[in-house]
């Protein structure tokens, strides 16, 4: 049984959860209470130095980093990867560009916007990540016009990794009515068999810490 450490406002984590969750692979959640501090803690940074989830454990290896996870999964399961090796090619490619322009933006602005103390936040500076964030929109609804999915008529990883922040309700200047393509592309992910909304996948929400 496939272990992943996590939590449910983790946009990172989803990304891996539901990627297990799609593929049919068996695995439970192991709850990360981040916000008190525990993913700091010399037993969780002996798992991973970089003190993040998610963290996986299949047995005795350990992987960190969502990106990674989902390719683990991908690979053990046979499933979400691409069916060729051009195919994977453009996998990775939205892979990377989701790391630097989708959730590597929509991650600190939702946190900045929502979990932040107030007397903390810059309007200045989630501005310029939500301009940020609105140009990787645009080219996720242009390729979206083209293709049901992001690397074709299947889905892949590629499309888990762009789509975990978008699932989550806390406002932080994105509106699916605004994206069409979008919108209907994350309605055909949430259709799929075993599909789960972040706070019902994975433990921990705002409702808890409030």
């Amino acid at each position: 049984m496939i272990k992943l450490h996590c939590f449910g406002e983790s946009g990172n984590a989803y990304k891996a959860a539901l990627t297990l969750q799609l593929s049919g692979a068996e695995w439970e959640p192991v709850f990360v209470d981040f916000f008190n501090g525990a993913s700091r803690t010399p037993e969780f940074r002996a798992m991973n130095v970089m003190g993040e989830v998610p963290v996986m454990e299949d047995g005795d290896l350990i992987l960190t980093q969502s990106g990674v996870i989902q390719d683990y999964v991908s690979s053990k399961t046979g499933k979400l990867g691409g069916r060729s090796a051009a195919e994977r090619r453009d996998v990775l490619r939205w892979m990377f560009f989701d790391n630097h322009k989708v959730s590597g933006v929509a991650g600190p602005l939702r946190f900045n916007t929502n979990f932040l103390p107030e007397d903390k936040r810059n309007a200045d500076v989630n501005g310029f990540m939500h301009m940020r964030l609105m140009s990787a929109l645009k080219i996720l609804e242009t390729q979206l016009a083209d293709t049901p999915y992001l690397t074709g008529d299947a889905l892949t990883i590629a499309d888990i990794a762009c789509c975990g922040y978008l699932y989550y309700p806390e406002p932080y200047g994105f509106n699916r009515a605004e994206f069409p393509k979008i919108d209907a592309w994350l309605g055909r992910i949430e259709d799929t068999e075993g599909y789960k909304a972040p706070y019902d996948l994975m433990p921990g929400s705002p409702a808890d810490r409030a």
